[in-house]
């Protein structure tokens, strides 16, 4: 009985020894520096695709926007008989001025997106 006692403890105090041996620093490979890397120039590229398919659309509705502002303008002429030249105009700029902030928006975030994917390589 003390053997098997004896064994028991022994047995233990192993298992206890062994359990608080710390495990070997093992990376994920999801955290390996090439998949880093690749995880970084995937989310790069995603985040250029949505910041070019966001101009685009802004683009679209400005170009709608302006058809129906020079629309509207030249059935009031007609109408009328007020120029619609003025209104014309004023809708041609501000679909340049909206299609210009959403051209430099894009260009900053994708160069926001650019520095952090290098950032995070």
């Amino acid at each position: 009985m003390q053997k098997f006692a004896a064994f028991l403890i022994s047995t233990v105090v192993a298992s206890a020894a062994f359990a608080q041996t710390p495990a070997p620093a093992v990376k994920p490979v999801s955290q390996t520096p090439a998949a880093v890397a690749v995880k970084a120039d995937a989310k790069e590229a995603a985040g250029v695709v949505k910041a070019d398919a966001k101009q685009a659309k802004t683009v679209v509705k400005a170009d709608a926007k302006e058809a129906a502002a020079i629309t509207k303008a030249e059935a009031h002429e007609a109408h009328t008989g007020v120029p619609a030249e003025p209104a014309v105009a004023g809708a041609k700029a501000t679909a340049a001025h909206t299609k210009a902030k959403a051209k430099a928006h894009a260009k900053a975030t994708k160069a926001k997106i650019h520095v952090e994917a290098d950032a995070a390589k």
